[in-house]
C-alpha cells in the first residue's frame, strides 16, 4: 500500500482511539441508550421506521454487492465495462470481508460484549463492559452492529470514484453514511447496541474498504480510451 494510504489508515485508527476513549470518560454509552429505555423496555425502536430499518437488514448491501459480481462477470466479455472487473470484485470482497468476516464473524460472534438489553442497567444481568474489554465467547453480540456495517458498506462506490470523478464520490459518502446512522439509531433504540458499537462498525469496514481499493484499485490502474484502435483498456 502507497504511504498515503498507510496515513488515512493511521488518521482513522487515531479517530477511533480518541472517539472511544471520550465515550467512555463521558459515559455516553450508558447516557445514550438510557434515553431510549423506558418502563422497562425499547419502545421507540419498535416504531416506524426504525423497525422497518431493522427488517431491511443487509437487503442494500446485499444489492450493491450483486451488481459488482455481474459487473466484473459483464467486464470480462465487454470492453466497456473492463474496468468493473476489479470495482466490481473489490465491492463483493468488501461486503464479504468487512461487515462479513472482521465485523460479524471475528468480532461479534466471539468478542462477548453484552448488548444494552441484557445488561443490570436496563432490566439485564450481564456487567457492562466497554468495547476493549473482551467477555465470554458467544454469550453478548454487541461489539459491533452488524446491521450498521452493512449500512455503512453503501458508502463503499466512493473509494471507487474517490480519485477521478469525486463529487459522485462525495455523494456516495454521504449517502452512507446517512443510512448508516439512521440505521445505527434503529439499533441504539432498539437496545441492540451501544454508540460504541456503531462507531467500530463503521471503522472496521471503512478500514477494510481503504485496504482493499489500494490493492485492487491502485492509483496507477485507470482507464483510457486508445484512439487508434477505440477500445477501453486499464493502465
Amino acid at each position: 500500500m502507497q504511504a498515503n494510504t498507510w496515513r488515512e489508515a493511521l488518521l482513522v485508527l487515531v479517530f477511533l482511539t480518541v472517539a472511544t476513549a471520550v465515550i467512555a470518560a463521558t459515559g455516553a454509552d450508558l447516557v445514550v441508550s438510557s434515553h431510549f429505555y423506558r418502563s422497562g423496555g425499547w419502545p421507540v425502536g419498535e416504531r416506524f421506521p426504525w423497525k422497518l430499518l431493522y427488517r431491511l437488514d443487509r437487503y442494500p448491501a446485499l444489492a450493491i454487492a450483486l451488481f459488482g459480481l455481474c459487473a466484473a462477470c459483464y467486464g470480462n466479455s465487454k470492453s466497456s465495462w473492463r474496468p468493473w472487473r476489479r470495482r466490481g470484485i473489490f465491492l463483493v470482497l468488501l461486503l464479504a470481508l468487512g461487515p462479513g468476516v472482521v465485523v460479524n464473524g471475528v468480532f461479534k460472534d466471539h468478542w462477548g460484549r453484552p448488548r444494552p438489553r441484557e445488561i443490570v442497567q436496563f432490566g439485564g444481568s450481564k456487567q457492562f463492559l466497554h468495547p476493549w474489554q473482551r467477555g465470554i465467547d458467544g454469550q453478548g453480540r454487541s461489539f459491533p452492529c452488524g446491521h450498521g456495517s452493512a449500512a455503512f458498506y453503501l458508502a463503499a462506490p466512493f473509494f471507487i470514484y474517490r480519485r477521478t470523478k469525486p463529487a459522485l464520490a462525495g455523494r456516495w459518502l454521504a449517502g452512507g453514511l446517512v443510512f448508516g446512522l439512521l440505521m445505527s439509531y434503529a439499533r441504539i433504540a432498539q437496545g441492540g447496541h451501544f454508540l460504541s458499537d456503531i462507531l467500530w462498525a463503521w471503522g472496521m469496514v471503512y478500514l477494510t474498504a481503504l485496504a482493499l481499493s489500494a490493492l485492487l484499485l491502485p492509483r496507477g490502474v485507470d482507464v483510457v480510451y486508445l484512439a487508434n484502435h477505440g477500445e477501453l483498456q486499464e493502465i
